[in-house]
């Protein structure tokens, strides 16, 4: 039976859209509620905000960007189910309005708890929260479930240019960063290493690490990062301090059929891993790089897919 289905996040990486799209898809009534589709509609709503913030200490955009999810709900209708992304980002007075609105009211958390705490929404906000984390699934009883595959499976031959690459943001994993930078270039494999970042942040860096790693203030778009990963054999991945769970980087592996090094020693328990794919970066064999990838099962392959994601997350029958 078909469903009302609705989304609401800020999806500033692009990947939320595809869980609209595959509910969609699956013949699902679904809708997907940027938080950031509200702008100020002129610059004296502008200023006001920003005198607001100065002397009051209030966001008035932050509560105007709620509202207008709530107008958005209105707008469509009562839901069967909605999903909210990154709950942290609404207040709990909106929550309560939100849940007005629909069936289920459910959560998942694309961070921990201990990086984007949501202790003030556990008591029976949500009929349920999902969690990538196994910290916060151990913990706190959230429903586990790993992030997703959005991409369709690629599996023709690429033009390899680099032997790995890496595009993150600034932040605490830049030493660890340089440090296989350092390392890579020892050993005269080619790399592409991007730090994403504040000009304040990266500048001083640049001059000091440009030999090793670009850096860049400009965030760069999903289709680049995706062109340069299926340029290379190998997509490194550094997860956050205060992180247990699998970042996209896994998944969009899987789909392009790339080998992947960490430093995420969790993966080692999720079926798709595998010593010929995945390297831990304290115990990265000396063949690593000319090893070929090696396909995993089908059957696990569509454990991770987003159709298997939204079928369990959203409960729904599957033909």
């Amino acid at each position: 039976m078909s469903q009302k289905i609705c989304v609401v996040s800020f999806d500033h990486w692009g990947y939320d859209k595809y869980i609209v799209n595959t509910l969609n898809s699956l013949k699902h009534v679904s809708h997907h509620i940027k938080i950031d589709g509200y702008k100020h509609a002129n610059i004296s709503d502008r200023l006001t905000n920003t005198i607001s913030k100065i002397f009051t200490g209030k966001n008035l955009k932050k509560r105007r960007r709620q509202e207008y999810i709530v107008e958005e709900l209105d707008k469509i209708g009562y839901q069967d189910q909605i999903l909210v992304i990154n709950p942290e980002l609404i207040d709990l007075d909106f929550h309560l309005k939100i849940k007005k609105r629909t069936s289920k009211y459910i959560a998942y958390l694309y961070d921990s708890l201990e990086r984007c705490p949501i202790e003030h929404l556990l008591d029976g906000v949500f009929d349920e929260i999902f969690s990538f984390d196994t910290n916060n699934i151990n913990n706190f009883g959230f429903k586990g479930i790993t992030n997703y595959i959005y991409l369709p499976q690629n599996r023709s031959p690429q033009n390899i240019i680099y032997d790995a690459v890496y595009i993150g943001s600034y932040d605490d994993r830049f030493q660890q960063l340089l440090k296989m930078a350092k390392i890579l270039k020892d050993k005269n494999l080619k790399y592409k290493f991007i730090i994403i970042g504040k000009p304040k942040h990266i500048n001083p860096l640049k001059k000091l690490h440009s030999d090793y790693i670009d850096f860049d203030s400009k965030k760069i778009k999903q289709k680049d990062v995706l062109q340069l990963y299926n340029s290379s054999e190998v997509i490194v991945d550094l997860v956050r301090e205060q992180q247990a769970g699998l970042s996209f980087r896994f998944f969009e592996a899987l789909a392009l059929n790339k080998k992947v090094i960490t430093n995420n020693k969790n993966v080692i328990n999720y079926q798709f891993y595998t010593k010929n794919n995945i390297a831990l970066t304290n115990n990265i064999p000396v063949d690593f790089f000319s090893k070929h990838y090696k396909p995993i099962p089908d059957e696990i392959y569509h454990k991770y897919t987003l159709k298997n994601w939204v079928t369990t997350v959203f409960n729904l029958e599957t033909n």
